[in-house]
């Protein structure tokens, strides 16, 4: 629709006002008579053409404003660039922020110092879709924030331009659902040494003139063909001929390329009604590209900017095939439909005309080609007229071009009085590059003087007519093609993903792997091609470091607006994050979001021209498995992205690398299908960097000695946004018996007055633990061929590649994580040493083995998943006792450091409450210790740290927030809190902050007021019962209103968990949560909090004699409203059980999938 640029439209009445006051405009629609208020061309500083005594609304381009081979001065510049920038940080937001005031002073100085200056993508972005919704020619422009924009600025040569061409065509094309895209060529210096296509159009039939004046072929386009064959371009003079495309860079002379004829997409023109319609042997090509126009944006010009929408059935119909200076055939088909041709009222020139529109829409929606009617067009400009006035307060519109020129009255835009006025960015007329352009035989001898065009041509007596297939459009193209990679990730597994996703990704793509945290929230709508790699923390929340990016997408959902203030918005968006992850049953029909579009889509989201992909890590043990990845992926849907694939699940438990390998290879192959890049790429061997060593590279690292390691919480915050303090173990304390098999213990931290933690009832705190000592010994020893001194402090160092002006360089840069230390510090707080190393590590260690038998034996659990996995959950070896099986191996420092994963936090509740027990901090820590199938003890890292650590030794730890898991602000409401084992840590925290809030007054009636607390509490027997003498003193003063506690363990009776108390209790909990509107908490493994979860939808079900529908409504209003509170963890004493019951679960599933 972008073509109606540049047909002349022949309306036969003009509504539209050009020459407006310098006051809101009243817009009369002369239907209804309901009158609009225009505003925005009050902001235009470009004048319109017309005068008090003239109107030129209908002449077809002004005159130019400056003359040709003229740069456009400084001031003139910083003039158009000023008004842009406020424009564009406004967009996002960031209006007289220091990066709008950093951003223009920058500009200032590149104008000052070169005349000129360059607009980074985003704004490039930014700019080249405002100019389509400022075209005040075009009846499309609703699709504007869909426009592909193809940076090609990089381009310096005229072959480069050609294949910049044909991936457009290729990619705009797309097999018949046309995509509106634009590439944008080098712009403008010093009016010279322009980059330009000579075409009018991308695609052009030829035209060839004959002795007799006639022409055959296209009569638009004869001077052109004249001169493609002075240029040496050998056509066959037929009547659907498509011209060749003609392109000059840099001021150089035009170079002629053929465009493949695989690449243009052709309809026949036939009808359903008349068989000899087919007779006549009519065609048209499918993508409607404009490529004379120039690009303005920020005072920047843009000469060879060509850009496409599709076809409204009237500009071909109508105005290609029966304009009379076209291809003319009205009175043809008026003959042949046997209509009475003697006057002009028989309508005859009206009859044939809408038969061959009919046949135009019918052939192409035959051929499954994007095209639009005009009434359907015209009915969605006024929608997106509509829309403008709400949004911007106007919208420029040339009525003569917009109303359509096939049934005008008919069209609502005919009754709708519109305001025709410039914005910038615009698209622009300029005069065709043949009579401006300076040959180089005109350029000899002409000294330093100026440049005047010749009045004659001169042509190359050499034709430089070259042909390339379609498979040639290159790799250096497709990599500018930008895909972001963005990552969330607690353990690291998803930033280690992400970066192999990126290492596939850059075979045919720019691809930028980005963690959310870091991510501009303001680039999503300008991203071309986004894939998501992340994983879900707890029971269905986002990572630490993914939390920003959920709730901005929440926050675009509920405002529309691709910048919102988030904060503004909600500051409890979380709890969404699960009630939307669309449960992956749902995504097993849903495929993609690629349907053809054969009309306008007048629903556009803010993401709209977003194509993505998401994979999801998780673990099946919790009942919200990949949550958090399957809310974005649904999310992002949702905001009118384009699913390229449905999301992919990792899960932990089962064959986690398999599903991400698979799920890579088809994106990447869709990917490249949906961008038309890649062909001249070996698939397979892409496929094979998955299972390669090539992540290995021993000669692109190096241990640089250096004097002193860093400190250590300096070194644990790098490469986080963690900010970690030091503090100090007071006291230890055994909860439990020493007889008794298992240790709980309470840990009380000292904050020192240098690095005070804040927190709230409710929150976690994050500790560093260390490795066993054993363990790192028995490496160390291992590798002591390889690192001789393991404590000399050392920078780890990587080797990149930097484009420079003179090639590639290479620069030696520290590691973005690891900080300066020695291998044995590395290995006791740095790296992860405990968890069983996945298949890719085991490939390259494969490597390292000198005896064959290691070596194929590691090979096989490399390479067998199904080996792997049996291998893995069985034994759960650790690094150590992986290189006790295979003695020959012997790894380098290098290799460990960078491919075993960061040695993770661990996270426990907060015990305590910061009024209740000031400068400390209370934990409780069940000691974890299990055996794995051959017999040999294995222990949790950090419960154990914990556990042998000296008293007054220093802790790295920090606060993590949780915002879902506090008291509620009124204290009247009843709450119900359920926490068995050390599910009780953050319960204690409760009701220290409830006994001081209570104590604050000695009125006994304002006590009274304070909701009821019933706390439900389970373990094995009443002897190992958590705090018990504390709750009852709790209980005592009136702080807990009763404690049930359930005991599962106690000889001769039945086991019971506090799920059967639940249903004892069922009158209470329903009462109290549902009728009073009180709050649940749920504290404890993912099992039993699903078992309390299924309970309390009993209890609903059963009480409120509910439908299963009527139930779910109340539990997502619990959620909603967040009452219903939820601490998981995974690492219990019951780990095994969980694991095992999941990845017998997920086997069964990945089973179950395959056949």
């Amino acid at each position: 629709m972008l073509q109606q640029f540049q047909n002349n439209n022949q309306g036969s009445r003009k509504n539209s006002v050009t020459s407006p006051s310098r006051r809101p405009v009243r817009l009369r629609n002369i239907i209804t008579g309901q009158e609009s208020i225009e505003t925005l061309f009050l902001k235009s500083t470009e004048p319109v053409q017309c005068s008090p005594t003239k109107c030129m609304g209908s002449i077809m381009s002004a005159p130019l404003k400056r003359a040709n081979g003229t740069a456009r001065p400084k001031d003139e510049i910083l003039k158009h660039a000023k008004h842009f920038f406020d424009q564009y940080f406004s967009s996002i937001k960031r209006m007289n922020s220091p990066s709008h005031v950093r951003r223009w002073r920058e500009v200032c100085g590149e104008v000052d110092s070169s005349g000129t200056y360059e607009l980074r993508e985003t704004e490039l972005v930014y700019g080249a879709k405002l100019a389509w919704r400022n075209a005040p020619r075009c009846i499309g422009r609703i699709q504007w924030s869909k426009l592909q924009v193809f940076d090609a600025r990089y381009v310096s040569t005229a072959r480069e331009m050609f294949e910049a061409v044909c991936n457009h065509i290729k990619y705009a094309t797309n097999k018949g659902n046309i995509r509106s895209a634009i590439t944008i060529f080098p712009q403008r210096t010093d009016g010279v040494r322009d980059f330009r296509v000579w075409n009018a159009q991308l695609i052009m039939y030829a035209g060839y003139k004959q002795e007799d004046g006639s022409v055959i072929g296209d009569p638009a386009s004869a001077d052109f063909t004249e001169l493609c064959q002075k240029l040496g371009w050998k056509g066959q003079g037929k009547k659907w001929e498509i011209l060749p495309l003609v392109v000059s860079a840099n001021g150089n002379d035009p170079q002629v390329f053929d465009i493949p004829e695989d690449l243009i997409l052709r309809v026949p023109i036939t009808h359903p009604k008349y068989p000899w319609f087919a007779d006549l042997r009519l065609e048209w090509y499918a993508l409607p590209a404009v490529s004379s126009m120039l690009f303005d944006v920020g005072g920047i010009e843009f000469p060879a900017a060509p850009f496409n929408g599709w076809y409204m059935v009237t500009e071909i119909g109508t105005r290609d095939l029966c304009d009379p200076q076209r291809f003319n055939i009205l009175e043809e088909v008026a003959t042949r439909l046997g209509v009475d041709m003697r006057a002009p009222s028989t309508l005859w020139k009206d009859k044939a005309a809408v038969e061959v529109n009919y046949a135009v829409i019918y052939s192409f929606q035959k051929a499954n080609v994007t095209i639009v009617d005009h009434h359907t067009a015209a009915e969605s400009f006024m929608k997106h007229w509509e829309n403008e006035l709400r949004l911007r307060g106007g919208c420029p519109a040339d009525w003569v071009w917009i109303v359509p020129p096939l049934s005008g009255s008919l069209t609502p835009v005919f009754h709708q009085e519109l305001l025709n006025y410039n914005l910038k960015p615009s698209y622009e007329y300029q005069d065709p590059p043949w009579k401006t352009h300076i040959w180089e035989k005109d350029r000899e001898g002409s000294g330093h003087g100026p440049r005047t065009p010749s009045r004659k041509f001169r042509f190359k007596e050499v034709a430089r007519a070259v042909k390339f297939t379609s498979n040639l459009f290159g790799m250096a193209l497709s990599r500018r093609i930008k895909a972001t990679i963005l990552f969330a990730t607690e353990t690291g597994r998803s930033e280690q993903y992400a970066k192999m996703l990126g290492d596939i990704f850059s075979h045919a793509f720019n691809a930028n792997v980005i963690c959310m945290i870091d991510y501009d929230i303001i680039n999503l709508e300008h991203e071309t091609l986004l894939l998501v790699v992340t994983s879900t923390f707890g029971n269905g929340d986002p990572p630490e470091n993914g939390e920003a990016f959920a709730r901005s997408l929440q926050a675009i959902k509920v405002t529309g607006e691709t910048t919102p203030d988030v904060e503004y918005i909600s500051s409890t968006c979380m709890p969404f994050v699960r009630m939307n992850s669309m449960p992956l049953e749902c995504l097993e029909d849903e495929g993609t979001n690629c349907t053809p579009t054969t009309e306008l889509d007048d629903d556009i989201g803010p993401l709209s021209n977003v194509r993505f992909a998401v994979f999801a890590l998780g673990s099946s043990a919790y009942p919200n498995f990949c949550s958090f990845g399957r809310y974005v992926d649904t999310m992002l849907g949702e905001l009118g992205g384009e699913r390229m694939v449905k999301v992919g699940t990792g899960d932990e438990l089962c064959g986690q690398e398999h599903s991400f390998s698979q799920w890579a290879q088809e994106a990447f192959q869709v990917a490249c299908d949906v961008f038309y890049v890649g062909e001249d790429i070996n698939i397979s061997a892409v496929k094979a960097t998955l299972h390669s060593n090539t992540a290995w590279c021993p000669e692109k690292i190096r241990l640089v000695d250096v004097q002193d390691p860093t400190d250590i919480y300096t070194g644990v915050s790098k490469g986080t946004n963690r900010t970690v303090v030091s503090c100090i173990l007071k006291q230890r304390t055994l909860l439990q018996s020493e007889e008794d098999s298992r240790q709980t213990l309470l840990i009380v931290i000292s904050m020192t007055p240098d690095s005070p933690l804040k927190y709230f009832p409710g929150d976690h705190v994050g500790i560093y633990p260390a490795n066993r000592k054993e363990v790192v010994d028995g490496i160390l020893g291992r590798m002591s061929s390889t690192c001789p001194d393991p404590d000399k402090p050392f920078q780890l160092q990587l080797r990149k590649t930097v484009q420079t002006i003179e090639g590639p360089s290479h620069r030696w840069s520290p590691h973005e994580r690891i900080p300066c230390l020695t291998m044995r510090t590395a290995l006791t707080r740095y790296l992860d040493i405990t968890t069983p190393p996945g298949q890719q590590f085991l490939r390259i260690l494969a490597t390292m083995a000198e005896d064959e038998g290691d070596k194929r034996k590691i090979k096989l659990l490399a390479t067998d998943a199904v080996r792997y996995e049996d291998w893995k959950s069985q034994l759960y070896p650790n690094l150590l006792e992986v290189l006790s099986y295979f003695p020959s191996v012997v790894p380098t420092p290098a290799f460990l450091l960078t491919h075993l994963n960061p040695l993770q936090p661990r996270f426990y509740s907060i015990s305590s409450a910061p009024d209740f027990h000031p400068g400390h901090i209370h934990l409780t820590v069940a000691v974890v210790v299990y055996k794995t199938q051959n017999n040999i003890d294995h222990y949790g890292v950090c419960s154990n740290y914990l556990a042998s650590l000296s008293i007054g030794s220093e802790i790295a730890c920090f606060v993590r927030s949780a915002p879902n898991f506090r008291l509620p602000e009124s204290p009247h409401v009843p709450l119900i809190m359920i926490g068995p084992g050390t599910g009780i840590a953050p319960f204690r925290s409760f009701w220290h902050q409830r006994h001081i809030d209570m104590n604050v007054s000695t009125d006994n009636e304002v006590r009274k007021r304070f909701g009821k607390v019933t706390l439900l509490i389970g373990c094995r027997h009443p002897n190992v019962e958590l705090y018990r003498e504390e709750t009852q003193h709790m209980v005592q003063t009136g702080v807990l209103d009763h404690v049930y506690s359930a005991y599962s363990r106690i000889p001769g009776k039945q086991k019971r968990y506090v799920q059967h108390i639940l249903r004892e209790i069922s009158d209470k909990v329903y009462k109290e949560i549902v009728e009073d509107r009180g709050h649940f908490y749920v504290c404890g493994d993912v099992s039993m909090a699903e078992d309390v979860n299924q309970t309390l939808r009993t209890i609903i079900q059963e009480h409120g004699h509910m439908n299963p529908v009527a139930v779910d409504n109340v539990m997502k209003r619990l959620q909603e409203e967040n009452r219903y509170h939820e601490d998981i963890f995974g690492i219990t004493l019951k780990t095994a059980e969980v694991t095992s019951r999941g990845r017998a679960e997920a086997k069964n599933r990945k089973s179950t999938s395959s056949t």
